[in-house]
């Protein structure tokens, strides 16, 4: 009975001294991910163009949000902008479902796809359905705000990239944008 119990006693020695060093040597798992910092921005307004054409009248206006994780692209973004032109006692117009909305500072740039235009418009004849458009803010506290567009790829040409417009380089004449930058 005495070398049963001698037996046990290094059996379970024997156990201790090969689990011990294991669990102390085990690294410690890795914590939890923290919660991912998510921001949001907006643009929303109506703004008529400093356009070149006496009598015919460019305006835009936006409604768009996006949210941004990680990084300097959004993960999502939504809402819509119009374009609309007066021209030879007409009122043509488009409306764009955005799929960007990118800010920094007192900049934005909206992109979206062609969903919408009024009866008749000549893009009917010229664009592709679902054209990507792009348009371009500066909404600065206190300055003159400017406004800039894309213009759209004929038929048969590559679409416009997402996310992507040209500077804003026209004057707002008319009404005015509230930019809300990632918070």
């Amino acid at each position: 009975m005495l070398n049963k119990a001698l037996r046990a006693t290094a059996l379970l020695t024997l156990v201790i001294a090969v689990a011990v060093p294991v669990a102390v040597a085990a690294p410690a798992p890795p914590p939890p991910p923290g919660p991912e910092t998510v921001t949001f921005s907006s643009l929303k307004g109506d703004g008529r163009m400093d356009y070149p054409v006496a009598d015919e009248e460019v305006r835009v206006s936006v409604d768009a949000r996006s949210m941004y994780g990680v990084g300097s692209m959004p993960q999502r973004s939504w809402g819509t902008f119009r374009i609309s032109h007066a021209q030879d006692g007409k009122l043509y117009w488009g409306e764009f479902k955005v799929d960007c909305l990118t800010t920094g500072g007192p900049t934005a740039t909206v992109t979206g796809r062609l969903v919408r235009t009024s009866p008749g418009h000549p893009w009917l004849a010229t664009l592709e359905p679902h054209t990507r458009m792009g348009v371009s803010f500066f909404v600065p506290d206190g300055g003159e705000a400017r406004i800039g567009l894309s213009g759209a790829t004929k038929k048969g040409e590559p679409l416009l990239t997402r996310c992507m417009a040209p500077a804003a380089d026209a004057k707002i004449v008319g009404g005015g944008f509230l930019l809300r930058d990632r918070n």
